[in-house]
């Protein structure tokens, strides 16, 4: 489409549709065939369904389609077409990428092989490259998130900056309410008087008070002289509303206390259900999108009325029954209602937004009211006003300045100091955030290895699991009676063991109406915890499942964070490796051969607690 101004651009439009976003197709340089084939291929990118679906992903491949089209006008023999763009100037731009420093190289790469995949008529030799793969990617460098006091340092400034809002934007509201109600005599105060009149234009307007200007052929509006005498216009606009650096301390807090990623924050929905019906402690359920979750993108948060225990002060007993912003609930209800009246003005049900002073014209980037960014340049200067120590000394013994404040290293923390996936896999939190993590690495590894200890020595300590050798076996079938009375057991409680009657997954039991765990009833505890239960038998059929389950165990070792595995598993692995001790290796070795699609299906469900009563 063309815009007002004559130039060509491409429209591109959100997935949820509340924001869009123009790409300028007028800046590109190549000869006319090739450009309309790369602007083709950009349209079929940020088409429904094609795999973009924000207004920074649409800039992101608009951005990679015109550092190419630079670096093709840029050759000393320019291509005319899209089939004369062959593989050598594909690895061309890869080269160019990597002389000018470009930290995203492989990601760039990709973004532009999707695009020409969806272009017509490339080259066969474009085509054969693009199928090959990409080079691989350069390693990782390790993250450091922040200390559990260097969180509290940074989530005590946010709270105290929402404070301050609070009691700047109440006072004056409630100024403005007398004056409203006529209880408020201002007849000898100019200063007052004037007061008074900025806030009720900013109640019933949104702006500030405003002449017309005229400077040669343009018309704009400037703001009064009398109210510039009173301070900048954010903060004087700030008098009722939340200013933008508030807005980044609220999200600041909601990383602290949610762990959830920079984007959800941003666009965070002010519409929620009340799951508590307005009793008892508060539960707001909050609408959420992440949309690199694909089909699973919309979920829900819940955000209750319980601090957490990050949050918790040092001295419990510091902590105010009325102080709010100790919980997601808390900081959630004071923003919601902080921002009102500013919603309304910048429409949408955004919690997140603010008034942006910015620019003097009327476009979409100058001043008015609309969603918060929340990019790394608005958090990260509010970190350098904050100024926080970090808990690192210098060679003098001062405390140096706490690294950057980012949103992505806030989800970080909370997910190292949690130790549990937030709207991801634990894979994914195992393989993407912890493995990264060196802030806190020898600490985690310490905690790991105490409750490994602790969990192997705990299940140590139980009763181990009763077995039967094979001779065992052989001797019950021939004489019942008299090895029921050897084992203690009742003969037809034997000879149903013996005939399998009574197999749980790992073992036989024989008492299942009165065990330990749940005495006087059917027995409702997991089957791992047959282990270490006294009414329990393992015989040599129960070997292969006993086998595979240890192996399925050792596997998951590597695909969870290494705190979880210890806490679920250690204790069942250390008992099952103990079980597996007491035959031989030729005996262990023919059972994990021997062992069929079923015990292995049987395996996978008892790990994955489909067995369990719940």
């Amino acid at each position: 489409m063309t815009a007002e101004d004559g130039r060509r651009i491409v429209r591109c439009y959100s997935q949820d549709g509340r924001d869009h976003k123009d790409l300028d197709m007028s800046i590109l340089t190549t000869p006319k065939a090739l450009r309309e084939a790369m602007i083709a291929a950009l349209v079929a990118r940020t088409a429904p369904d094609a795999g973009l679906t924000t207004t920074h992903s649409f800039e992101s491949s608009y951005r990679v389609l015109v550092s190419f089209d630079r670096y093709l006008a840029g050759l000393a023999a320019v291509p005319q077409s899209l089939a004369e763009v062959g593989s050598e100037q594909f690895d061309g731009f890869h080269d160019d990428r990597e002389a000018a420093g470009v930290k995203s190289i492989r990601w760039q790469l990709a973004e532009l092989r999707r695009l020409l995949l969806r272009a017509n008529g490339i080259s066969a030799a474009l085509a054969a490259r693009l199928a090959q793969p990409l080079p691989p990617l350069p390693p990782s460098k390790p993250t450091h998130s922040y200390t559990r006091t260097e969180l509290k340092r940074i989530a005590e400034a946010a709270r105290a900056t929402l404070r301050s809002a609070e009691r700047r934007i109440r006072a004056n509201s409630e100024l403005l309410d007398r004056f409203r109600a006529g209880n408020l005599h201002v007849s000898t105060d100019l200063d007052l008087r004037r007061r008074l009149e900025i806030l009720d234009h900013l109640d019933r307007v949104g702006d500030i008070p405003r002449r017309t200007r005229y400077c040669g052929n343009r018309v704009y509006d400037a703001p009064e002289v009398w109210v510039m005498l009173r301070g900048r216009i954010k903060d004087v606009v700030g008098w009722l509303y939340l200013m933008p650096e508030e807005i980044a301390a609220a999200a600041v807090l909601f990383g602290v206390m949610t762990g959830q990623n920079p984007d959800v924050i941003r666009t965070m929905n002010a519409a929620h259900h009340r799951a508590d019906g307005g009793t008892g402690a508060g539960t707001a359920i909050v609408g959420l999108r992440k949309p690199r979750r694909g089909h699973r993108a919309y979920m829900d948060l819940a955000l209750s009325e319980v601090p957490d225990w990050i949050s918790i002060p040092d001295q419990p007993t510091d902590l105010s029954t009325r102080d709010t912003l100790h919980t997601p609930f808390g900081l959630y209800v004071l923003v919601h209602e902080l921002t009102a009246r500013a919603r309304q003005f910048a429409g949408g049900d955004r919690l997140l937004v603010a008034y942006m002073s910015s620019g003097g014209g009327r476009s979409l980037k100058g001043r008015g009211w609309r969603d918060m960014p929340l990019n790394g340049t608005l958090v990260s200067a509010l970190g350098r006003t904050w100024n926080l120590p970090s808990d690192e000394v210098d060679a003098d013994g001062r405390p140096v300045p706490m690294r950057p404040l980012r949103l992505e290293t806030l989800r970080m923390t909370y997910i190292e100091l949690h130790q549990k996936p937030v709207a991801h896999t634990e894979r994914t939190a195992a393989t993407r955030y912890l493995v990264r993590d060196r802030g806190n690495i020898n600490e985690y590894r310490k905690v790991v290895a105490e409750t490994l200890t602790s969990e192997v020595a705990k299940a140590r300590a139980r009763s181990t699991i009763a077995t039967m050798s094979t001779e065992q076996v052989a001797h019950a079938n021939e004489n019942l009676d008299r090895a029921a009375a050897e084992m203690g057991l009742e003969p037809v409680v034997l000879e149903r063991m013996l005939a399998g009657e009574l197999d749980t997954v790992l073992a036989a039991c024989t008492d299942n109406d009165n065990g330990p765990y749940t005495p006087q009833e059917p027995c409702r505890a997991s089957f791992l915890l047959c282990l270490d239960c006294e009414c329990a038998r393992a015989l040599p059929r129960h070997l292969p499942l006993q086998v595979i389950v240890h192996d399925r165990l050792a596997q998951r070792r590597e695909q969870m964070n290494a705190l979880h595995w210890a806490q679920r598993f250690a204790g069942p692995h250390a008992q099952l490796a103990d079980l597996l001790e007491q035959h031989d290796r030729v005996a262990v070795e023919d059972a994990r051969t021997s062992a069929g699609a079923a015990e292995h299906a049987l395996a996978d469900r008892l790990l994955n607690r489909e067995l369990d009563i719940r």
